[in-house]
């Protein structure tokens, strides 16, 4: 995945204070690094990590003219205005990928392109671990068609004995009753009946939802509703059963069930939008933007496999070559490996022996960052697997329920048919 591919882009001007005034042009954000390019000159004005700032601020210049600064490492700092749609939107959006950069510092020291064995190993038991998850699933899955064809074969015959029952009571009823029933019995049975099925439902009703609302992956973002451009932080919670969209103070905005989601459209491995499709009223659209949402697109690529969709934007990103061996944002080779060893705190050439068993680890990681980064994503689908397993153990918990209750009461009506019988006889 190439990281000088612009993830989002606002049109604005920045301040040059060799030069004492604003210059027109675009603002981008890539996975490390924030650009300004002129529209006029096409030349790039400002140029830094994210690793390397310091603070974002919304502030006024000349008291009337609205500004977003970033203070940059060095006490440098940059003014950018005329930021559309607004700055609020620029700063969420900026302040968002500076905080998670922040909380994972080390996410751009990539290890070698070998792949340590150790890290190997890992990856291979966890992709042990799926295979034998999936093939359970697979087995409850066939599990829980068997115990659905044997309910179907209970209702059925829960049905004939309905129909053997009126054919009792017609056989019952004295010759001088001309209407096949008595009323006195058909008011007791009604309210048997509804007995039974009013306990059934109470049953079934608090067995349920115990293992679908249970939150697979939890993912701050930058949410819009809509096509509009007003994008807030919040939160896109996973489920097992939904997607939920939550802002910072976890009030629930919007919950799409999981046979209500239409469309996952990815914009980028950033950015995703979900729709919910209506006939004769407009559709509820989310549209996210997250520096976790690669966490989340293997969970969702999971549950959503149909309805996943992958714009002609995202292909392009993902078809964009890295711009060094070490996937960095270096203009050159040699910045981009100075740049990582600065980050890695270590010199560029050290003595033999100098370096203490630290720094050996940090220069030979036993598992890499690409590694964690596949093992966090495995681990993810093995806990979405886990929890659908449980959800569907409980599914079929409640269905033995149903089918001990079913063949107790179907039991209990040939048994007293019998005796009707019987006594007819």
């Amino acid at each position: 995945m190439s990281r000088g591919v612009p993830i989002h882009s606002w049109s604005g001007s920045y301040y040059i204070n060799s030069e004492k005034r604003w210059e027109n042009g675009s603002l981008s954000l890539t996975r490390t690094m924030v650009h300004f390019i002129s529209n006029q000159s096409k030349e790039s004005l400002a140029s830094f990590r994210l690793s390397r700032i310091m603070e974002i601020k919304m502030e006024s210049s000349s008291f009337i003219f609205s500004t977003l600064t970033v203070l940059e490492e060095g006490n440098v700092k940059h003014w950018f205005g005329s930021l559309k749609p607004n700055r609020v939107v620029v700063y969420n959006v900026l302040e968002h990928f500076w905080r998670e950069r922040l909380l994972s510092p080390t996410s751009e020291a990539r290890g070698a392109e070998g792949q340590p064995s150790k890290g190997r190993e890992l990856i291979n038991l966890v992709a042990e671990s799926q295979r034998r998850l999936e093939d359970t699933g697979m087995v409850l899955s066939h599990q829980g068609e068997q115990f659905d064809n044997v309910m179907q074969g209970l209702e059925k015959i829960d049905s004939d004995l309905g129909v053997a029952d009126k054919l009792l009571l017609e056989l019952e009823s004295p010759s001088w009753w001309p209407f096949g029933k008595l009323p006195w019995k058909t008011l007791q049975d009604a309210k048997a009946e509804d007995a039974s099925r009013a306990a059934a439902a109470a049953a079934s009703a608090t067995g349920k939802g115990s293992g679908r609302n249970k939150v697979i992956a939890s993912i701050p973002a930058v949410v819009n509703k809509g096509g509009n451009s007003d994008l807030k932080p919040g939160c896109l919670l996973v489920l097992v059963s939904s997607l939920e969209v939550r802002d910072t103070n976890c009030q629930l905005l919007h919950r799409f069930e999981r046979n209500e989601v239409d469309e996952i459209r990815v914009h980028s491995p950033y950015e995703i939008t979900v729709r919910q499709r209506f006939i004769g009223k407009p559709d509820i659209c989310y549209r996210f933007l997250s520096a976790k949402m690669p966490e989340a697109m293997s969970v969702l690529a999971m549950q959503y496999k149909k309805k996943v969709e992958l714009t002609r934007e995202y292909c392009a990103f993902k078809a964009t070559p890295v711009s060094s061996p070490c996937d960095t944002e270096g203009p050159n080779w040699n910045e981009g490996l100075l740049l990582k060893c600065q980050e890695t705190e270590l010199p560029l050439e050290v003595p033999a022996g100098a370096l203490s068993q630290l720094q050996v680890h940090a220069l030979h990681p036993s598992v890499s960052q690409s590694e964690a980064q596949e093992l966090k994503q495995m681990l993810m689908q093995l806990k979405n697997l886990a929890l659908e397993a449980e959800t569907e153990l409980e599914r079929q918990d409640d269905v033995l329920d149903d089918l001990t209750s079913s063949t107790d009461r179907a039991t209990m009506h040939i048994e007293k048919h019998t005796c009707r019988m019987k006594r007819l006889l």
